[in-house]
C-alpha cells in the first residue's frame, strides 16, 4: 500500500515505502509479549500522527537536518546495510541488523563460509558493475554520426544496464532451479514464502490477546512511547533519505509527512505494519534508473503478483543474488567527497559528520540521526547564545567613541552576552560615545529590547552618550515599545561622523 500510495502523495522519484529494518526492530520491541493486531494499530496510530504533522505543516522541523548530518547517515546506512548482506553473500546465515552485530556474526560464522554463494555474489557483483561501467562509458559518447547498428547497441548496453538487477535476480533464480537435485541446491535459497494476499479490515481499536481483551485506552496504554517515537524515526528515516537520494533539489518535507502518514494508513487497513521510506529498496530503485514516482506502481503490482502467483518461483532466489543486488548498490552511496568540500568551506561542519557517522555505525542509525541533529541543534544554539559582533574604538572629533556591529539578527540567549561585552569595553576604555550599529539586525524580541534598555542605562550612567544608529522600523518599533524614552536614541545619518555632529558636537559646544 505504501508503494500505491506514494505514487499520489509523494515528491521524490526515488523513494519507496515500506517495512525496514529499523521501524521492524522498533516494532518488535514494542509488542513484546502482545499480538499481531497491536503492529496493525501502531500503524494506523502512527499514519495518524504523521499525518498531523503535515496538516500542521511540521516540515519546517526537518530542515534541522543539515547537509553534513544527511551525508553522514547516507553513508553509514550503506556501510551497515552493506555489512549486513555479507552473511547471504558468504551463506553464512545468522542475524547481522546492525554494524556491531553484522562483525560478530561474521566472525562467529567465518568458518561456516560457503564457496558456491561467494562464487554466486562476487560474480553476481562484477557483473551488475560491469554493466553499469558500460552504459556510463558509452553515454559519455557522441553518437550523431554513428551508423544506425552502433545507435542500437547503444540502446542494448542501456537496456542491459538499466535492468540489471532484475536480470542478476532471473539469471541467479535459473541457476539454482537448473542446479536443483534430490531437495538440495550449491546456494543458499530464499525458500518458502507464504502466499495470497490480506484482506481489508479497519483497524482493530480492541483485541483478546492470550485471553486477555484489552480495549482501545489499554492498547494505546500498552504500545507507550513507541507511539510518538516511532513516528518521529519514520519520519526523520524518510525525509533524510528523500535529502539523499534528491540530487540537491528541495524536498517538501511537509508533503512527505503527508505522504508517509497516509501511507501508513492505508497499510493498516490491509493488516500492515508501521512504514517509512526504506534506504536499501530506494538506493536499488534509484540504481536501476527510475524517473517518477510511477515506478511505485510496478514494485507494488510485482509486489502482489509475487505474492498471488510467484511464491514458488522465489523459493529458487538465492540469497546470495539478493545481497549482491544491495552491495553494488552501496558502493555508491558512500560519500566521502563531503569530507574535504566541508574542510574548505566550514571545518567545523565535520564535527557534527563524524558524530553522526560514527554513532549511526556503533550505536544505530535511528539514535544517530537524532544526536546527529542534536549536535546541529547545540551549535545553533551556541550561535543564538554567542552573536557575531564587531567593536571597534575610533577618534572623532577628538573624542573616543566605541562603535558596536551586531552581525546577526538578535534573540534574547546573546542578549546579555552583548551586554556584557559592551560593559567591558566601556570600563577598559572609558568612550565619550557608544555607537550600536543595528544596520545588519533585521528583528528582534522582547528580551533583547529590554537589554538594550538596560545597556543604556549602563552606559549613560558611566558617563558616556549612547546612540542607536542605521535600525530598521521593525527593530525601533520594538524597542520603542519596550521604553518611549529609548526614540531620542535612534539617527540615521550617513556615516557615525555625521551622528556625532548631529548628537554630540552641537550639545559640545553649547
Amino acid at each position: 500500500m505504501g508503494a500505491f500510495v506514494y505514487i499520489f502523495l509523494g515528491s521524490c522519484k526515488d523513494i519507496t515505502i515500506g517495512p525496514t529494518a529499523i521501524l521492524s526492530l522498533m516494532t518488535q520491541d514494542a509488542l513484546a509479549g502482545k499480538g499481531v493486531d497491536f503492529a496493525i494499530l501502531l500503524s494506523f496510530l502512527t499514519g495518524c500522527i504523521i499525518s498531523v504533522f503535515g496538516i500542521l505543516h511540521l516540515g519546517f522541523l526537518v530542515d534541522f537536518i543539515s547537509l553534513p548530518v544527511t551525508t553522514a547517515f547516507t553513508s553509514a546506512a550503506a556501510i551497515t546495510i552493506a555489512f549486513s548482506q555479507l552473511k547471504g553473500l558468504l551463506g553464512i546465515g545468522g542475524t547481522s541488523n546492525d554494524f556491531l552485530e553484522s562483525w560478530s556474526n561474521l566472525v562467529e560464522r567465518i568458518t561456516y563460509v560457503q564457496l558456491w554463494d561467494v562464487v554466486l555474489g562476487v560474480c553476481t557483483i562484477i557483473g551488475l558493475l560491469f554493466l553499469q561501467k558500460l552504459n556510463d562509458i558509452d553515454k559519455g559518447r557522441d553518437l550523431s554520426g554513428s551508423s544506425k547498428a552502433r545507435k542500437a547497441l547503444s540502446k542494448v548496453f542501456w537496456f542491459l544496464a538499466l535492468s540489471r538487477n532484475a536480470i542478476a535476480c532471473i539469471v541467479g533464480t535459473l541457476l539454482a532451479y537448473l542446479m536443483y537435485t534430490d531437495g538440495n541446491a550449491p546456494f543458499s535459497l530464499t525458500g518458502e514464502i507464504q502466499s495470497g494476499l490480506p484482506p481489508f479490515s479497519p483497524p482493530p481499536f480492541s483485541t483478546t490477546y492470550q485471553n486477555e481483551t484489552y480495549s482501545f485506552p489499554e492498547m494505546v496504554s500498552a504500545l507507550g512511547t513507541n507511539i510518538i517515537t516511532l513516528p518521529l524515526i519514520a519520519i526523520l528515516e524518510s525525509v533524510a533519505i528523500a535529502k539523499a537520494f534528491a540530487g540537491g533539489k528541495p524536498i517538501d518535507a511537509t508533503q512527505e509527512m503527508l505522504a508517509l502518514g497516509v501511507c501508513n494508513i492505508a497499510g493498516s487497513l490491509f493488516y500492515g505494519m508501521p512504514i517509512t521510506g526504506s534506504f536499501t529498496r530506494t538506493a536499488v530503485n534509484h540504481s536501476s534508473g527510475v524517473k517518477t514516482t510511477m515506478g511505485g506502481l510496478f514494485t507494488g503490482a510485482l509486489v502482489l503478483l509475487a505474492l498471488a502467483f510467484l511464491t514458488s518461483t522465489f523459493f529458487f532466489l538465492p540469497k546470495a543474488t539478493l545481497s549482491a543486488i544491495i552491495l553494488a548498490a552501496m558502493f555508491f552511496m558512500v560519500d566521502v567527497s563531503v569530507i574535504p568540500l566541508l574542510w574548505k568551506t566550514r571545518r567545523i561542519d565535520l564535527i557534527p559528520y563524524f558524530i553522526t557517522f560514527l554513532a549511526c555505525l556503533f550505536i544505530g542509525l535511528e539514535l544517530g540521526m537524532v544526536i546527529g541533529v542534536g549536535v546541529n541543534l547545540i551549535f545553533i544554539l551556541y550561535d543564538a547564545a554567542r552573536p557575531k559582533i564587531i567593536i571597534k574604538e575610533r577618534s572623532v572629533f577628538d573624542m573616543n567613541v566605541l562603535l558596536v556591529a551586531p552581525q546577526q539578527n538578535l534573540m534574547f540567549p546573546g542578549a546579555e552576552y552583548i551586554r556584557e561585552e559592551v560593559v567591558q569595553m566601556c570600563s577598559e576604555s572609558q568612550p565619550a560615545v557608544v555607537i550600536i550599529d543595528g544596520a545588519k539586525v533585521k528583528w528582534i524580541d522582547a528580551t533583547v529590547a529590554k537589554v538594550v534598555k538596560l545597556l543604556m542605562k549602563d552606559v549613560t550612567s558611566s558617563g558616556s552618550k549612547f546612540l542607536l544608529w542605521r535600525w530598521n522600523k521593525q527593530t525601533k518599533d520594538t524597542l520603542i515599545a519596550m521604553d518611549e524614552g529609548l526614540r531620542s536614541f535612534f539617527f540615521y545619518s550617513e556615516t557615525p561622523e555625521d551622528v556625532i555632529k548631529e548628537a554630540v558636537k552641537p550639545h559640545r559646544e553649547t
